[in-house]
């Protein structure tokens, strides 16, 4: 059956700018042309014929294509019986090189519509060529196709798959909340209930790394206890939130807010708040969680509280996860916060991680370390494919 996503005239003025100018063929690195860019098999023939010519270095005209279909009977009678001929010349008329550009990326869009359409997609809502009757939407969607570049088509569609697949097929991977919800409660429980531990904390060493780049990975190592979640959380903020208290000048600003996620894998919501509120506010943390504050801290505390609740900083927690579990939860605060920052706790295999590994493998048994290299491809996978920072720790 015969595709509703074709453009005749983006076809008419590509094989008539292609028939006059075969050398636009030389140029692969601007324009790639394929049979599968033509709908019907009267357009491939036609665009197959001049291709194959332009490849033998002859020159492309009329009775070279005649005689090129001569010896091919099948491809010749569609030929003939679509008065190919006629076609050619109409289109060698009408045909416009200074419009080429735009009438070759028209063709491209609809060639990524057909292949949606014909895999059982509907992309309709982005272009429905059925549409005769509601003029106002048919213009809307021609100008959004005109505007809209193939890969961002592509993005807007591979979204909506995303959204359903979420919707439907993700697991409960755990627990999302905004970093400052209950954190004013938080605090008042810990005055009331003080919680004993030993704080921990490290620092980053900004100037071997030259910052948090974008389409960067980073992985920083260290053993048991050495403070890397603190330092990991330390970053978090300082990504995410525009304010932190110095010793010497008080609240300072600390540039603009950044979209940042932290997944947390051992760690609970009053953990990683306390951890937060410590390193904002200069306060020792011992002093929040025993709800004992020096003067000054509690103000400073309840301050670095509203900083937090009013900055774009989420949570997820993961337990047990998979690399598809990393992967969605990464992708779901890309799609719904614009999260360009994102600090995942640290690498480390779980039950789930296991599991999956055991049955993409085919039950091959691998070492930890080759697992957790899986793990990290993956997370530098999507930092490059999303334009995004991701730091992590082993």
């Amino acid at each position: 059956m015969k595709s509703k996503y074709e453009d005749l005239a983006a076809v008419a003025q590509v094989i008539g700018c292609v028939f006059n100018n075969s050398s636009l063929l030389d140029d692969t690195d601007k324009y790639v042309i394929s049979e599968q860019d033509f709908a019907d098999d009267f357009h491939r023939i036609i665009f197959g014929s001049i291709y194959n010519i332009y490849l033998t270095g002859s020159q492309v005209n009329i009775d070279a294509i005649v005689d090129y279909l001569e010896n091919r009977p099948k491809f010749n009678a569609i030929f003939k019986q679509g008065k190919g001929v006629e076609y050619i010349l109409e289109a060698s008329q009408i045909a416009q090189q200074s419009t080429f550009n735009y009438y070759y990326t028209r063709l491209k869009k609809f060639s990524l519509l057909r292949a949606y359409d014909n895999f059982g997609l509907d992309v309709s809502f982005l272009y429905d060529p059925n549409n005769i009757l509601d003029t106002k939407k048919k213009q809307q969607q021609e100008d959004w196709l005109d505007n809209t570049s193939l890969v961002e088509i592509a993005r807007t569609i591979d979204t909506k798959i995303d959204e359903i697949k979420s919707q439907y097929v993700d697991e409960d991977l755990g627990t999302g909340y905004q970093a400052g919800d209950g954190i004013d409660e938080l605090i008042a429980d810990l005055e009331k209930h003080p919680e004993v531990g030993i704080p921990l904390y490290g620092s980053y060493i900004n100037t071997v790394t030259r910052g948090a780049r974008l389409r960067k990975f980073y992985i920083r190592s260290g053993a048991t206890g050495m403070g890397k979640t603190r330092a990991m959380i330390a970053d978090t903020c300082n990504f995410a939130c525009n304010k932190i208290y110095h010793d010497q000048f008080g609240w300072i600003n600390n540039g603009t807010s950044q979209p940042t996620l932290f997944i947390a894998t051992e760690q609970d919501k009053g953990e990683v708040q306390t951890m937060m509120l410590a390193f904002l506010s200069n306060v020792n943390e011992e002093h929040i969680l025993n709800g004992l504050y020096e003067e000054g801290e509690r103000d400073r505390v309840i301050e670095a509280a509203k900083i937090i609740k009013n900055s774009p900083l989420w949570i997820e927690e993961l337990p047990d996860f998979s690399l598809d579990d990393v992967e969605n939860k990464i992708k779901k605060h890309i799609r719904e916060h614009d999260v360009r920052y994102v600090c995942f706790d640290y690498l480390q295999t779980s039950l789930k991680i296991l599991e999956e590994i055991s049955k993409k493998s085919g039950g091959v048994k691998l070492r930890e370390d080759n697992i957790l290299f899986m793990l990290s491809a993956r997370l530098k996978d999507l930092a490059n494919q999303y334009g995004i920072f991701i730091m992590s720790g082993t």
